[in-house]
């Protein structure tokens, strides 16, 4: 099970997610998130990681070729593009050089197809991004994506593994649902989750 720890926003989160055995890292740069963080944070958490550890910048506001070319400034392997952004910005970021995922919800009715728009994954979230809210899975059993895609939105420890068992998605990730309070991480909780969700 692939695992993804997401919008870290301190050298000790980071360290404590690569050491527990997260797949991948991630640092957001939202305008209206607790958890943005300018370039230089960014770059400090990110050059953490090892070559085992993927790293991905999320943002849902920014042109996505501007995007892509902070990632490549920062060091992230992955830019996450969540939201209403097109098959010609994924094509724009893709030229950039970062590798490229796609996140949204169900609430857009969008293409479940992995690759639809040139993404290498598709991410799953709640309507609400970043909020903790649980979704309803069971939407999930006659529409679900097939190959590469992360299911995200109201995921902690204590529900990761029923939410896997539902679902069968390739990975998970998680934010709010290992903090103590909103941009700032329980250590604790982030070990908990990823050996929750690699018992699965």
């Amino acid at each position: 099970m692939y695992v993804k720890i997401c919008g870290l926003t301190s050298i000790a989160a980071a360290e404590t997610a690569i050491a527990a055995g997260a797949d991948a890292i991630g640092v957001v740069m939202n305008k209206t998130s607790p958890r943005r963080l300018d370039i230089d944070a960014a770059r400090e958490i990110l050059s953490l990681a090892g070559t085992q550890t993927d790293t991905v910048l999320v943002v849902n506001d920014m042109p996505a070729a501007d995007a892509a070319e902070i990632a490549l400034k920062i060091g992230a392997g992955v830019v996450q593009l969540h939201g209403n952004y097109t098959r010609d910005d994924f094509a724009a970021a893709l030229e950039v050089g970062p590798r490229v995922w796609r996140a949204t919800s169900l609430k857009t009715n969008p293409n479940l197809t992995v690759g639809a728009f040139g993404e290498e994954i598709l991410l799953l979230d709640a309507p609400t991004p970043g909020s903790g809210e649980r979704w309803d899975l069971s939407a999930l059993a006659t529409a679900k994506p097939t190959g590469q895609w992360i299911l995200a939105g109201g995921l902690n420890p204590e529900n990761v593994v029923g939410a896997i068992q539902a679902v069968s998605p390739w990975g998970v990730d998680v934010s709010s649902g290992v903090e103590a309070s909103p941009g700032v991480k329980d250590l604790a909780k982030i070990r908990a989750f990823i050996a929750a969700a690699r018992s699965c």
